[in-house]
């Protein structure tokens, strides 16, 4: 499709609600429920989507609790569960797969445990660390571009590191659809945190899924992305925007984050300046590592910066 007839539609939808306690299709064969846990991170909750027919699996359980555990029986209704799917380890995503697993026998999916994209360095503190769900360890370790084979669906794994070292995006084979967890939402743009995130592989991971040729995809909060491609061209342009207006500020004569987000955050909610500096220290940690910007020691959230 053109991109003056990229402009003309909508690229996500517009009239998302998140309908809790009820099952809502979104594609053939998928419905969507919403898990009541709204947040400045989360949006309205967390999307589980649930795949298949007579048999069928759940893709990110969501967190811990018992009214989105019920929901997601009742949209099960009592067909067979083969495979819990968790694409990444953030408490808002996998903590419920043991309990559904308890309920349901299936085989829990994933890339792997929690882990940071990078080793902590000496007296860092990761700011991320209460929202690991480090107990959580599948069943079966997937890697890029297996896949798992169920009754009338094949789930193919797309490894999208960048949020989390262990994101891993699934798609719905010879459908279009592509999970897309949290690496691409409609609602807001995706927080990198190191040490747990990283920017190199947040914007690998968007090239890569602008080579695919997905029609629809599902992210983990918020409605569908309609049409992905010019979706995806955004967040790339977003994203190489943010990178120049950290390097405008360092230039200008900026040194600290805490002053770089103040002058480029204007319109976000203070309460996630927090995200913010760590998302403007992911892109300071990929341009150090590219030369363009200098600074003492390591990079860190109190670190200060020079131009290269």
């Amino acid at each position: 499709m053109a991109d003056d007839e990229d402009a003309r539609e909508p690229q996500f939808d517009l009239d998302f609600q998140p309908a809790y306690g009820r099952a809502v299709p979104v594609a053939r064969d998928v419905v969507r429920v919403t898990a009541n846990n709204p947040s400045p991170f989360t949006f309205h909750g967390t999307n589980s989507y649930v795949v298949g027919r007579s048999s069928v699996a759940v893709i990110d359980p969501g967190p811990e609790d018992e009214a989105h555990l019920q929901a997601l029986l009742a949209a099960i209704r009592g067909r067979d569960v083969s495979h819990i799917f968790v694409s990444h380890t953030h408490r808002d995503h996998s903590p419920l797969a043991r309990r559904l697993q308890e309920e349901t026998g299936a085989i829990t999916v994933a890339e792997g445990p929690h882990r940071p994209a990078r080793p902590l360095f000496s007296g860092e503190v990761n700011a991320f660390a209460e929202s690991a769900d480090t107990a959580f360890v599948p069943d079966l370790a997937i890697g890029d571009g297996e896949t798992i084979e169920g009754d009338e669906w094949t789930v193919r794994a797309v490894a999208t590191p960048g949020h989390t070292a262990n994101h891993m995006a699934f798609a719905l084979e010879k459908t279009g659809v592509l999970f897309s967890a949290d690496l691409v939402m409609a609602w807001a743009t995706t927080i990198v945190a190191p040490p747990d995130g990283s920017m190199a592989d947040f914007m690998a991971s968007i090239e890569k899924l602008l080579s695919r040729d997905d029609q629809l995809m599902l992210p983990g909060h918020g409605g569908s992305v309609l049409q992905p491609r010019p979706f995806l061209r955004g967040l790339r342009t977003h994203r190489r925007m943010r990178e120049r207006a950290v390097l405008e500020r360092i230039r200008a004569g900026d040194r600290l984050i805490p002053d770089m987000v103040r002058a480029i955050y204007t319109r976000t909610d203070p309460r996630l300046h927090g995200a913010a500096a760590l998302s403007v220290l992911a892109h300071l940690e990929d341009l150090v590592e590219r030369g363009q910007v200098q600074t003492e020691g390591y990079p860190a959230l109190t670190g200060v910066y020079f131009p290269a």
